[in-house]
């Protein structure tokens, strides 16, 4: 079970940091760009670190607070509730 969990969380961080590169080479050509909501869900699907690691790198979204205050939050919430789980598992 956990290498499926793995699977998809590095599936899903490789799609987000995609998706956002991809974003960023629409918003400079100014062609119609994918929907924020879309590049949200990805984070929040297990996409965090995927996420937070395009802005940076492709300085993308980084000016708008939903972005730069949100897909921190959200890593940091995942990263609780693994620590949260992998301690409910282990039985302390």
């Amino acid at each position: 079970m956990i290498k499926i969990i793995l699977i998809y969380l590095a599936a899903v961080n490789l799609a987000a940091f995609i998706v956002y590169g991809r974003d960023k080479r629409l918003a400079v050509k100014e062609r119609y760009r994918i929907s924020e909501k879309t590049l949200i869900l990805l984070a929040l699907f297990g996409g965090s670190i995927g996420s937070l690691a395009a802005m940076h790198l492709f300085h993308h979204k980084t000016r708008k607070k939903k972005f730069a205050w949100g897909v921190p939050a959200i890593l940091v919430l995942q990263a609780a509730l693994c620590i949260y789980l992998i301690i409910r598992a282990s039985g302390v």
